[in-house]
């Protein structure tokens, strides 16, 4: 026997206005746990991408770094090497223009921080529905709540009468919406900032990245990790 308090009961005894935070709410979670997913398969696939880049470093000449770092065209570690590559051999070989005001070093600064802005603004991508999701869910189950009290205390006020049967059950469903609210925002938090942790790990290991290819395109050397001046020569693209 179905419940008279139920879910299914809220919808059918529901007017246009608690059908609609309803399907918002729904709407909201779709939107949410869509890109909890896509967000999280991009984290792990790029966690993957930076185990690459230290093999990118015991490699013979910088093109097979770039096999190493595989085929991947979206592999913001190949388009950070490949981006300081070009950004090298077009200040060596252009002719006067206004970027050779700077120095290679800061022309290949300029342009790996391009790069990574650019991977950061796509890592960062959909978490504003995620944030805007967590903020609103929970006040737009309220409103739900709140319209569905009125209208249940309205017909209580119709019928004359106020036993307590009479009000636990539409103050009850009316309150379901503050639940769903809930239950649409808390996800949506947690999933952000699990996000906003796995995005900042690949963005240091970005950063990380690109300072070594910096060195190695201006110096022709990585610089060492024993904090010694040293560097590790490698052969020049």
């Amino acid at each position: 026997m179905e419940s008279p308090l139920g879910l299914v009961n809220v919808w059918t005894q529901g007017d246009w206005v608690t059908k609609t935070v309803a399907l918002l709410l729904l709407a909201m979670s779709l939107a949410s746990w869509m890109v909890i997913v896509l967000k999280a398969l991009d984290i792990i696939k790029f966690k993957n991408l930076a185990n690459g880049a230290e093999a990118f470093w015991h490699c013979a000449d910088f093109a097979e770094g770039l096999i190493k770092l595989g085929s991947d065209r979206s592999n913001p570690f190949r388009l950070l090497a490949e981006e300081g590559r070009e950004a090298t051999a077009h200040h060596r070989n252009t002719k006067a223009q206004l970027h050779d005001t700077l120095d290679v070093s800061d022309w290949v600064t300029r342009c790996l921080r391009n790069s990574i802005d650019d991977t950061t603004a796509r890592l960062q991508s959909g978490l504003a529905i995620l944030a805007s999701v967590g903020s609103t869910a929970p006040f737009v189950g309220l409103f739900g709540t709140v319209w569905g009290i009125y209208h249940a205390l309205m017909s209580i006020g119709m019928a004359g009468q106020a036993t307590i049967d009479k009000v636990a059950g539409p103050i009850g469903e009316a309150l379901i919406m503050t639940a769903l609210g809930l239950a649409v925002a808390i996800p949506a938090v947690l999933g952000y900032n699990a996000l906003v942790r796995g995005n900042k790990s690949i963005i240091t290991k970005l950063n990380r990245f690109g300072h070594d290819l910096h060195a190695y395109f201006v110096t022709g050397a990585r610089v060492s990790a024993t904090g010694e001046g040293k560097v590790v020569p490698m052969k020049k693209a």
